[in-house]
């Protein structure tokens, strides 16, 4: 059977049952209950919200008025109008649902059958977690329902009252107010380059060489050192061994991120030790070594990161 299956599909006083054999222009008939108990057939397309409301018992609520009063949704029942509208300007239906809670819904979600009830019967589920321990949390009460998610009050170890959602305990989003969080795992960026990446050792998954800023190139045959600061990428030249192009790409982090993580320990009150390597200049007049900005940078002693 093509098309979309639409059994127990509720739409106003009508039940979908199951399809039929018959077709109307190739629409699928489908077999209808009404709550009054008669059965109709309905082709799909009209199976649609404020197409068909009933098997005719009853006319649907725009047809009878616009007073809602008195009629039942679901487990909702309608008691009339708050007063207030909703955001699209539509107003809003005072309803009480059988657990003996009000909400405020539109009539539109009502007919539709997006609202049937207050929530009641919605997951997730209270948690008996008083007392409960989360990382550095310990729930202390419950707190509220907020949007339909369960809100816990907590405190942490360090002396902090919090209020946290029920799935961020449940999934360990939450575990602390972040008094004890490590700064150095904090990213901090300064003009595009990140102060702890340059601090790293770790290698992209792609790396193939084993040393950062180092790549084989088939087309020159040659080992490729290049180096990334402030947005920029320089070029270090082409090498014929893996071991030459490493002491270049190394000889400039000494330099230029040496340089730079002094300059930011100073501004940030933090001590750097970034040691250089001797022989700089005799590195630098290898193959490649052309590019003129950072061949200053290398030689050029004690220059500051602006």
């Amino acid at each position: 059977m093509k098309g979309k299956n639409l059994t127990g599909l509720r739409l106003g006083k009508l039940t979908v049952v199951a399809p039929t054999e018959e077709r109307v222009r190739n629409a699928i008939v489908w077999r209808c209950r009404c709550d009054c108990g008669k059965e109709i057939l309905v082709e799909s397309r009209r199976l649609k919200p404020d197409a068909i409301y009933s098997c005719g018992c009853e006319n649907p609520p725009r047809e009878i008025g616009k007073d809602l009063t008195g009629m039942r949704f679901g487990k909702l029942t309608v008691l009339g109008k708050s007063g207030e509208k909703a955001k699209d300007g539509n107003p809003l239906w005072l309803c009480r649902c059988d657990c003996g809670n009000r909400i405020e819904t539109t009539k539109r979600r009502l007919m539709t059958g997006n609202t049937s009830s207050c929530g009641c019967g919605k997951k997730p589920q209270l948690k008996a977690w008083v007392g409960k321990r989360f990382g550095m949390l310990t729930v202390l009460s419950y707190a509220r329902k907020e949007n339909g998610v369960h809100i816990w009050h907590c405190k942490y170890d360090c002396g902090n009252f919090v209020d946290v959602r029920q799935s961020n305990l449940q999934n360990g989003w939450t575990t602390s107010c972040g008094c004890r969080r490590n700064p150095v795992k904090n990213l901090h960026y300064v003009d595009g380059t990140c102060v702890e990446n340059i601090r790293s050792e770790s290698l992209y998954r792609t790396n193939t060489s084993g040393i950062r800023g180092v790549y084989y190139s088939k087309q020159r045959k040659k080992w490729i050192a290049q180096i990334m600061f402030q947005r920029k990428c320089y070029n270090l030249g082409g090498y014929d061994t893996l071991e030459d192009a490493a002491q270049v790409r190394k000889m400039a982090e000494d330099k230029i991120f040496g340089d730079f993580l002094e300059w930011y320990g100073q501004e940030h009150g933090q001590k750097e030790e970034y040691s250089e390597k001797k022989n700089q200049e005799d590195a630098y007049v290898k193959e490649g070594a052309t590019d003129s900005d950072l061949r200053r940078k290398v030689s050029a002693p004690n220059r500051s990161i602006e």
